[in-house]
């Protein structure tokens, strides 16, 4: 009974071998960031860049929708793009029908892209 025990711990021995590696590397990533990192930071890193106005700054003031919209046309075209990589990996085992089907999602993402650069949604101007 003892070697069985003794045999599958063995084989859990990798695993926690390798979490152990895992935490350990994690921390002293962690340790050397805060020991490097530069303790007063620049105005310009901490001005905003994401949304184009401060965080605490008045809700009622107006602001540019732009933002906003590139930032959700990214997130849906590369939420899309993401499915190819599955479809990619298993292309040798698919079957006609997967191959066309796949396709037929490209032209639609395709022409969506194409209506979105046709309305000018990613202009700036």
């Amino acid at each position: 009974m003892e070697s069985a025990l003794d045999e599958l711990l063995r084989e859990y021995l990798p695993i926690l071998v390798f979490l152990g590696i895992a935490v350990a590397l994690g921390l002293v990533l962690i340790l050397a960031a805060v020991i490097v990192a530069p303790k007063d930071a620049d105005p310009e890193k901490l001005s905003a860049y994401e949304c184009g106005f401060n965080a605490f700054d008045d809700a009622r003031m107006k602001f540019d929708v732009r933002f906003y919209l590139v930032s959700i046309l990214f997130i849906i075209f590369d939420l899309e793009i993401a499915f190819l990589f599955p479809w990619a990996v298993a292309f040798g085992e698919l079957s006609d029908v997967a191959f066309w089907s796949m396709m037929v999602f490209l032209a639609v993402l395709t022409a969506g892209f194409a209506y979105e650069w046709k309305k000018g949604a990613m202009d700036w101007e």
